[in-house]
């Protein structure tokens, strides 16, 4: 069986541009500052490191149990331990908390502005169709997971 039929084949993009997009803009077009600094910058700076190390974790835990984090190749384990406890996508929620970190972090509300579709596309790109492959690939513990943890937290 082949992996999940997502339409991304590296997620990490889907964050990646758009936040560079956003700093971009800020420098280049129009500057839309965030304010309270330096406490914005200090919570920023938290966020994103908290941020990658949930992301890592997931990575790890995937990589721990010997299967992959490539979404389109085929999955040897469901992974329900380590940050996949309370997060069916940790890698993900990890990588939005960091560009919420980042975009505090450098001081612009453009990225922020655009999070609300990097999260869709996310969710409709990648997510939809790994939980369909999931449920395909292991149907009743994929079942009983989903009924027990969270998409994000």
């Amino acid at each position: 069986m082949d992996g999940a039929a997502v339409r991304m084949k590296f997620p990490p993009a889907l964050y990646a541009l758009p936040l560079a997009g956003g700093i971009s803009l800020h420098s280049w077009l129009i500057a839309l500052p965030i304010g309270g600094r330096p406490a914005t910058t200090a919570l920023g700076a938290a966020l994103t490191v908290a941020g990658l190390a949930l992301s890592l974790s997931g990575t790890a835990t995937i990589l721990g149990r010997r299967t992959t984090v490539v979404p389109h190749r085929a999955v040897t384990a469901l992974v329900t331990t380590g940050p996949y406890r309370v997060s069916r996508n940790p890698m993900y929620t990890g990588l939005a908390v960091a560009y919420t970190g980042v975009a505090l972090w450098v001081g612009t509300w453009w990225p922020l502005l655009v999070l609300p579709l990097v999260v869709a596309a996310v969710h409709t790109m990648v997510i939809v169709p790994e939980e369909s492959y999931l449920a395909e690939r292991f149907p009743a513990a994929y079942a009983d997971y989903r009924s027990r943890v969270r998409r994000w937290f």
